[in-house]
């Protein structure tokens, strides 16, 4: 049995959801079970979505329905979204167990943690309790130095320029 790591993939630069979702797709070209799981994002809007369905990628989205405004959340909302997510966390361990998945990314977790939406602590428990065999994923800015230091591997996205500087916004079929 292969033994699965831990990647980090963080920074303010483009490219670290691409950049597990490159890891999606060589895995899906292996054979490889995977599961993607995104946090505070939705099903609608990412092109990548139903390419990577069709290749059978399970993909859940988690956090588009809650209309979060990140900096505009007050404590009372984020204890209710901290407890709710905090199940869902168990609910796809119970997946990945009940399933048999080879690949696990947990998209934008790092920001879910940065802004007290996970509890670090039981991500971190997660980690440490993952199948042997499992290969996590987890990406987004704000990636905390607790969490670097459990994983194995951490890339850190930097931005040197980037075209939403300079007034052009996000276009589809290249940024979502």
């Amino acid at each position: 049995m292969r033994k699965g790591l831990v990647q980090v993939y963080t920074g303010d630069g483009k490219g670290k959801t691409t950049a597990a979702i490159g890891e999606a797709l060589r895995a899906r070209g292996r054979g490889y079970k995977v599961l993607l799981v995104q946090f505070l994002k939705g099903k609608k809007g990412s092109g990548e979505i139903s390419i990577l369905e069709e290749l059978g990628v399970k993909v859940i989205c988690k956090g588009k329905e809650l209309g979060l405004s990140l900096n505009s959340i007050v404590e009372d909302e984020r204890r209710t979204i901290r407890e709710e997510w905090s199940n869902f966390l168990d609910k796809i361990n119970e997946e990945v167990l009940a399933e048999g998945y080879d690949l696990l990314i947990l998209d934008e977790i790092n920001v879910a943690c940065h802004y007290g939406l996970i509890d670090e602590n039981k991500l971190l428990r997660f980690i440490k309790e993952k199948p042997d065999g499992l290969e996590m994923v987890l990406t987004g800015r704000y990636a905390s130095p607790r969490l670097m230091k459990t994983a194995h591997l951490v890339s850190e996205i930097k931005k040197i320029k980037h075209p939403y500087d300079e007034g052009i916004k996000a276009r589809e079929g290249i940024e979502f």
